[in-house]
């Protein structure tokens, strides 16, 4: 269950990303000065934290999605729905760990 709201949260949280992120682009139309006022605000550390955060829940909504089709197209997936699930979160923190690492470095080591 708990997969499958997290799923859904990821979804909505990625949408949510697409229409700031469409929101910010538009500025560019009343002149760089707004946009890249826009972009030095994402370089502040707390930004540099939800950034991460967004690569979290796009690599987690990828990994369950290929989990989902997996489930979908392969008839003996139900009997290892457990180890494909140990797999999907696995992969997400062997992914999301290190390239936290990489995105957070210069916040934390200037």
């Amino acid at each position: 269950m708990w997969l499958w709201i997290l799923h859904r949260l990821t979804g909505v949280g990625i949408l949510g990303f697409l229409f700031l992120h469409i929101a910010d682009t538009y500025l560019v139309g009343f002149g760089a000065d707004y946009y890249n006022e826009l972009l030095f605000l994402y370089k502040n550390p707390p930004f540099r934290v939800l950034e991460w955060v967004l690569v979290g829940a796009v690599l987690y909504h990828g990994f369950n999605g290929i989990r989902l089709i997996l489930m979908d197209f392969w008839d003996k997936a139900v009997d290892h729905h457990k180890t494909l699930v140990q797999i999907t979160v696995v992969a997400f923190f062997v992914v999301w760990l290190p390239a936290g690492f990489f995105m957070l470095k210069p916040v934390f080591f200037k």
